[in-house]
């Protein structure tokens, strides 16, 4: 099935990533507002207080985004979220006897994939999950 896409010298595979992202699977209209450094970060119990903030922030699972990057990719950069917290936020303490878990969106990407002539690529499509947020559930036990 693949071998019936079009091969693209390297030169021209990101403007041919492009345009069929843009006219086949366009991105998702929601954008974060602030993007962190990949890493270690701590459950922000204080900031779920605050009444105004963003959503991420006042969630009883607080997420933030951070950016996913993979070179055999299109777009190569993913924003994608990271929940902040093992357990959520109930009644302004951390609960560890619930989980945060990922929201996931299903989201298609272009794979970057050598053709039979070892020199152009072909781009193909495929699903990947993408965190876009997080929410409080009950544990599996």
């Amino acid at each position: 099935m693949t071998s019936k896409l079009p091969c693209f010298d390297e030169d021209k595979l990101e403007d041919a990533a492009d345009r069929k992202l843009k006219h086949h699977y366009p991105a998702p209209s929601f954008g974060p507002a602030a993007v962190a450094e990949s890493g270690d970060a701590e459950c922000p119990v204080k900031l779920y207080e605050q009444l105004n903030g963003a959503i991420s922030n006042r969630s009883v699972s607080p997420w933030r985004y951070i950016r996913d990057t993979k070179e055999d990719r299109f777009p190569r950069t993913l924003v994608v979220a990271q929940c902040l917290c093992k357990g959520c936020i109930i009644g302004g303490i951390h609960d560890s006897s619930y989980n945060s878990a990922q929201v996931r969106q299903s989201r298609v990407v272009l794979k970057k994939e050598l053709c039979e002539d070892g020199k152009r690529y072909r781009l193909v499509p495929e699903n990947e999950l993408v965190a876009v947020g997080c929410t409080c559930v009950k544990p599996r036990f």
